[in-house]
């Protein structure tokens, strides 16, 4: 498995910064799967001032954003047939006041990622529970420094689609529904909440007793409202169903909720596409099984 690595240089540039953060929680990880992590220049160069992943040949560095590394990352997401490689997702640590987390190449990865059904990481939390996703579905067995992520009880999770892809967010809950339905609360926008809760109590869920709890619209300020239950670590995992083919209306409200996303990179999850969402829920029963 290949995945794209950069990190914005907040999350480079101080011995606790989010990138040692996440590798040293996941170097162990990182070598049983035997990842391969292409990172561009400056990232690459962070990872081998710190001295993380000594020796680790699938580390491999790609030239600096300025050269054009975050444009390969973005190319070969897509796939470099004639080169013969293809990334299969890429973690880009993000740091939302930095101007360059929305240069065109840095908005092309996320949403070539979106298109090809691939993940797009954007956050220390996201990075560590996808690594440990990978595990479980390679066999190995659960770390226990990945519990956190996994204590769904004491846990809120938001689910948002765009209009597009609203039948998918319904056919997702109702495949994953006893999963879902662990978590101590779920939080959705307008429409997609209150279809969310008709299909709960279509399945048996006590009627009247909201599955979700719902919020205003989008355009109406829903996602601003879960944008601050993420910035308050009330809201632990998103699962948000982007439609990256239309213009948006209230595309600065996305945004909002995005970059709350990734203010709280030690403490948010988030998954944009069904492919990448079903493969944790995949992963999760996995793992309580073991």
């Amino acid at each position: 498995m290949l995945i794209g690595l950069a990190a914005n240089r907040l999350h480079h540039h101080t011995e606790d910064a989010a990138l040692f953060a996440f590798l040293r929680a996941c170097e162990a990880g990182i070598r049983e799967l035997r990842l391969g992590l292409h990172a561009v220049g400056r990232t690459h160069d962070a990872i081998a001032t710190a001295g993380l992943l000594q020796g680790y040949l699938p580390l491999v560095r790609y030239p600096y954003g300025r050269e054009g590394g975050l444009m390969k990352l973005v190319a070969e997401v897509v796939g470099m047939e004639d080169e013969g490689r293809t990334l299969d997702g890429a973690i880009y640590l993000i740091d939302p006041v930095d101007p360059s987390s929305i240069f065109p190449e840095a908005l092309a990865l996320k949403r070539q990622c979106v298109i090809h059904g691939k993940p797009f990481i954007s956050t220390v939390a996201s990075a560590r529970d996808w690594v440990e996703m990978e595990r479980i579905h390679a066999g190995l067995p659960r770390d226990r420094n990945a519990d956190r992520f996994h204590d769904y009880g004491a846990q809120t999770l938001a689910l948002i689609a765009h209009d597009a892809m609203k039948d998918a967010m319904l056919d997702f809950a109702d495949r994953n529904f006893a999963l879902l339905s662990r978590y101590h609360r779920r939080v959705a926008t307008g429409t997609t909440g209150q279809r969310l809760n008709e299909l709960a109590w279509g399945r048996g869920w006590p009627a009247g007793q909201p599955w979700v709890d719902r919020f205003k619209s989008g355009p109406l300020g829903g996602d601003a409202q879960i944008a601050n239950l993420v910035l308050e670590r009330r809201c632990h995992r998103a699962i948000f169903f982007e439609d990256p083919h239309v213009a948006r209306q209230h595309e600065a409200d996305i945004q909002l909720l995005e970059r709350a996303v990734t203010t709280a990179t030690h403490d948010a999850v988030c998954a944009t596409t069904p492919q990448v969402a079903q493969r944790w829920c995949d992963a999760a029963r996995l793992r309580a099984s073991r």
